[in-house]
């Protein structure tokens, strides 16, 4: 591989279900502007690529019973970060994808290009929207795929020129680069053009799970919530057709083995990242120690993610052999506050030494820093 990114999943206090307890803040605090932008910055000053920021409309699982939304938080820290890359969850099932990319392309410029999207789907969420209930792989499968391509038409649907800005004139769009986007969908239609210009990156960067809905061989099985998704579990069809033309599959296994697997699955023209849980031992306690009293309080759900714990050296060759066969990983902490130092302090830091992995490059955007090229706007192309 060319670059290794790596990530960090930073909504709530970690995955472990019971992180909160061992969290620097009482609970309420976890919702806090201070711990958001505390732990972000700790984020990027210890040269992550990206974080993301999971969300959903339901409530979390366990711990404390509240959250804010996921493009709210990632608008916020936006002006006060440089190099890392934000990517706000925001499930496709149920959502305007009018109001999705308005809002990723309005990220996009208060962050300077650093704009991501985890496409999710949340079809659990049903009647918290007011809408229809999406029961099926096959309807899942669809309105992500219907939303996320109604996206990037809507992105591009300002072409780059379009604003003028000619104070003497008093014309400050051009009108012929404006287009309607005429989508047509099984659920809705779109006819656009865009409420915001063409997103800096000139698409925002799209993440999305190898394993987007449960399917029986028909295609009819049951959907289930993004939550309760088993990232193990691979869909058909490989590349970025697959996955709703998402720049980026998260894949994921039990074991290493698995997960590298999946990754050659999923290869096309989408790069590949593994989504990996992490608990690390500390300067006081080992990863076995801290993980047996988080699970005295609360068992872990088993969602077939690879699984790490133990020393941070043990970790940096795992994550070098991963590097070898996948374009990045995303890591999920059992405990934010534990184990972000040190990730922070002693794995990155060796992995930037050895040329594994390396810092964002200030002012440059997500998709340089991910390798990935500006994409030319299809609707200018077909004016050529």
């Amino acid at each position: 591989m060319s670059r290794f990114a790596v990530g960090i999943e930073l909504d709530g206090a970690g995955y472990h279900p019971a992180a909160w307890r061992r969290s620097r803040d009482e609970p309420a605090g976890l919702l806090s502007a201070r711990t958001l932008q505390a732990r972000v910055s700790a984020a990027e000053n210890a040269g992550f690529t990206l974080a993301t920021f999971d969300d959903s409309i339901l409530p979390p699982d366990a711990g404390p019973a509240g959250r804010i939304d996921a493009p709210t938080r990632a608008s916020f820290v936006a002006a006060t970060t440089s190099t890392l890359g934000l990517v706000p969850a925001v499930a496709t099932t149920y959502a305007e994808p009018f109001h999705t990319a308005s809002a990723l392309a309005t990220l996009d410029y208060s962050s300077r290009g650093r704009a991501g999207w985890l496409a999710t789907v949340d079809p659990g969420a049903a009647a918290a929207w007011g809408r229809v209930p999406r029961t099926t792989g096959v309807e899942v499968r669809r309105e992500q795929r219907d939303s996320i391509e109604v996206a990037r038409r809507l992105w591009d649907s300002w072409e780059d020129d379009a604003v003028i800005r000619d104070w003497g004139s008093g014309r400050f769009l051009d009108r012929d680069r404006l287009h309607y986007i005429d989508f047509e969908g099984e659920t809705f239609s779109v006819k656009g053009p865009a409420i915001v210009p063409r997103p800096p990156q000139g698409q925002v960067v799209v993440f999305a799970h190898s394993a987007t809905v449960f399917a029986d061989e028909s295609g009819h099985g049951p959907a289930s919530s993004g939550s309760d998704l088993n990232p193990g579990q691979s869909i058909s069809g490989s590349g970025t057709d697959s996955f709703g033309s998402a720049d980026v599959v998260l894949v994921t296994g039990v074991d290493p083995d698995t997960a590298i697997s999946a990754a050659e699955r999923a290869a096309g023209d989408a790069l590949v990242f593994v989504d990996l849980e992490v608990a690390l031992d500390t300067p006081d306690h080992s990863a076995a120690e801290r993980l047996a009293e988080l699970d005295s309080h609360a068992a872990v759900e088993p969602r077939g993610r690879l699984h790490f714990s133990g020393s941070p050296d043990d970790l940096v060759r795992l994550l070098t052999r991963l590097s070898r066969h996948v374009d990045g990983v995303r890591l999920h902490p059992a405990v934010i506050d534990e184990d972000l130092p040190v990730l922070a302090r002693v794995v990155l830091p060796v992995l930037f030494r050895t040329a594994i992995a390396h810092r964002p490059v200030p002012g440059a955007t997500l998709r340089a820093n991910l390798g990935l090229t500006r994409p030319a706007n299809r609707y200018a192309e077909e004016q050529l």
